[in-house]
């Protein structure tokens, strides 16, 4: 019976049936070959793998990202980066770099954080003088911080599907999120070195202070928020209401920039990528569910442990794995398929669950920039006009950089877990 769910499960996959499809039909097949699961249990596990109070916050993060993105705040925060470090070496990458970090605070998706950011500097790096390649590969990879920077959907997903706290693997992100932030801006700055790439008129103090000003609105929202969760105030759920809150006053009120058509627009996106998610969610909690009630991860942990009794060993061949993964799975499907097969193994090693989590979101954050499923790719590619091998091709060196920070970060867990224990 489990090989040929397993078979089937890939064969879906393998003729890139999507994701969500796939797992619905091949645990039903599992079902229906299993002698005392009856087939009601299908339309029972997806509802109750939906029915949860902590994944109300997927579609409000959703929104209140969507909102701010066509709210102004996007241009805003360029304009605030571009003051601090634009005439710098390498300046508009390094202002590609930070925006993408202030937006990852906000939108949760890497998706959205590129093409909110890359709509504006992908042009303006070109007409500076950098390559388009260059350009586009340092936005498609800044736009990945987008899923490791709280508040993130990908936290909320592994909280949820782990059964761990998704306030605590929020701020378990900042410093990874830090980290890996600094190492794309010593990147762009010594690559831009090589190649040239000079900055634009250093702003002035009054400048600075002016676009601070203009941005202050767009920067307290992840404060708010964050502040709000990690000092008890609400929930990450409520937080999520608050800033959608937050977001329509300010698109509405303050910037004036959401009009009732890009209010409706805006809508309609959210509900449809939220109806994505969550389809997903539910085949993926069915799957959870068979694999657990016919011991897969038992098998999984028992073959395992007669191999691997070394945890070291075991985090390098799970970073294997999830990279891999992440070239082909969307990063939502993957967290919910990986983490009950996996986790558990990790635990039984001695691996914090917030620590696994930290390590399994930063390996799928990477597949949003490999081929052949790295949407940042894709993204990018439409904003530049570039031809997606053209661009694949280019960011091979950001990725040498993003796995040093992969092995920095799953070989020292206090980057992961220090703040979540410092603030209980």
């Amino acid at each position: 019976m489990l090989p040929l769910f397993f078979l089937s499960l890939f064969i879906l996959l393998f003729l890139s049936v999507p994701v969500a499809v796939a797992l619905g039909l091949a645990t039903t097949i599992g079902i229906m070959m299993h002698d005392t699961i009856p087939l009601m249990t299908v339309a029972q596990r997806i509802f109750i793998s939906i029915n949860s109070f902590p994944l109300m916050a997927i579609p409000f993060f959703i929104l209140a990202g969507n909102l701010m993105q066509v709210g102004g705040l996007s241009k805003r925060l360029v304009t605030f980066a571009s003051s601090l470090v634009g005439h710098m070496t390498g300046g508009l990458a390094m202002v590609a770099i930070l925006t993408s970090m202030f937006f990852a605070a906000i939108s949760g998706s890497g998706a959205a954080t590129t093409a909110a950011i890359g709509a504006i500097l992908i042009p303006a790096m070109v007409a500076q003088g950098y390559s388009r390649e260059f350009a586009s590969a340092n936005q498609a990879v800044s736009g990945a911080l987008g899923v490791i920077i709280p508040p993130s959907i990908s936290l909320i997903l592994f909280g949820v599907s782990a059964n761990v706290s998704v306030s605590d693997m929020f701020i378990a992100g900042f410093m990874p999120g830090l980290l890996i932030t600094f190492s794309l801006l010593v990147m762009a700055y010594f690559v831009s070195k090589k190649r040239g790439y000079i900055g634009i008129e250093k702003s002035t103090t009054k400048e600075v202070l002016i676009s601070f000003k203009q941005a202050i609105l767009a920067l307290l929202m992840p404060v708010i928020i964050l502040g709000g969760i990690y000092g008890g105030i609400f929930t990450p759920t409520e937080a999520a209401v608050v800033a959608v809150a937050y977001s329509l006053l300010v698109g509405v009120v303050i910037y004036r920039e959401i009009t009732m058509k890009k209010l409706v627009s805006t809508l309609i996106d959210s509900a449809v990528t939220t109806a994505i998610v969550m389809i997903i969610i539910g085949t993926a909690g069915l799957f959870s569910f068979f694999v657990s009630i016919t011991g897969v991860p038992g098998i999984i942990m028992d073959s395992i442990s007669g191999i691997i009794t070394n945890a070291i060993i075991f985090i390098l061949i799970l970073n294997l794995i999830l990279l891999i993964a992440g070239m082909f799975l969307e990063g939502a499907a993957a967290i919910l398929i990986f983490t009950p097969l996996l986790l558990p193994v990790a635990v039984n090693l001695g691996i914090d669950p917030i620590h696994f989590g930290i390590i399994m979101v930063v390996n799928l954050a990477i597949g949003l920039v490999t081929p052949p499923v790295g949407i940042n790719l894709f993204v990018a590619a439409q904003i530049s006009n570039l031809t997606f091998n053209k661009l694949s091709k280019a960011v091979i060196p950001f990725l040498f950089v993003l796995v040093i920070d992969i092995l920095i970060i799953s070989y020292i867990p206090a980057l992961s877990t220090w703040l979540p224990e410092l603030l209980k």
